[in-house]
């Protein structure tokens, strides 16, 4: 087994330069919505796959993620199959969602901002994902395992998800903002 290298930067010990792929087993990208503006819906992709390539000088770093559209689950089943067709993600036309990192700011010891391009639906826009890095560890079968807390919200309408319903009691059925959440492991590939 060989020791985990790591190098300092602002005061974070961080990974060695190097890709790491996701590993979903261990990683989550979810999503919350409100709904009828009383309660908050939360849900998640279950299949995608991501590079993280960590460069010489960390602020190169980058980050490329493929979501398989079709994944995506609340735990029911009506308004799953109501939110992938054309009123929402259109996976029958649009099956993934993207994300490809442009650059990394606004780093304050183990937190930073990633800059990148979100497409969902075919529509692509800038977003900045709030990050923390949670640490690196060998796992039992001696591999180098990063681990990385991530948020953003983005405006569905944004990317074309624009259904809604007026209810009675005023407000609408789904709200505009949706707040995605992840957690991630990656495993070191080199």
């Amino acid at each position: 087994m060989t020791s985990i290298v790591t190098r300092e930067f602002n005061g974070v010990a961080i990974p060695a330069a190097g890709t790491f792929a996701l590993d979903v087993a261990h990683s989550r990208v979810g999503f919350l919505a409100r709904h009828m503006m009383v309660s908050k819906v939360r849900g998640s992709f279950g299949e995608f796959a991501g590079e993280i390539t960590v460069g010489e000088n960390p602020l190169d770093s980058a980050v490329n993620v493929t979501i398989q559209a079709a994944s995506f689950t609340t735990g029911n089943a009506d308004r799953d199959a109501h939110v992938k067709a054309g009123d929402f993600l259109d996976i029958e036309n649009h099956p993934v969602v993207t994300f490809a990192s442009k650059a990394v700011k606004d780093v304050d010891g183990n937190e930073f901002v990633l800059v990148g391009d979100l497409t969902i639906r075919g529509v692509t826009r800038e977003v900045e994902l709030a990050v923390e890095f949670e640490g690196l560890a060998k796992s039992p079968w001696g591999q180098e395992v990063a681990g990385f807390s991530a948020s953003t919200e983005i405006d569905r309408e944004d990317f074309g998800m624009t259904f809604n319903a007026a209810l009675e009691t005023g407000g609408v059925l789904v709200g505009k903002k949706i707040k995605i959440e992840i957690e991630a492991e990656a495993i070191r590939q080199a």
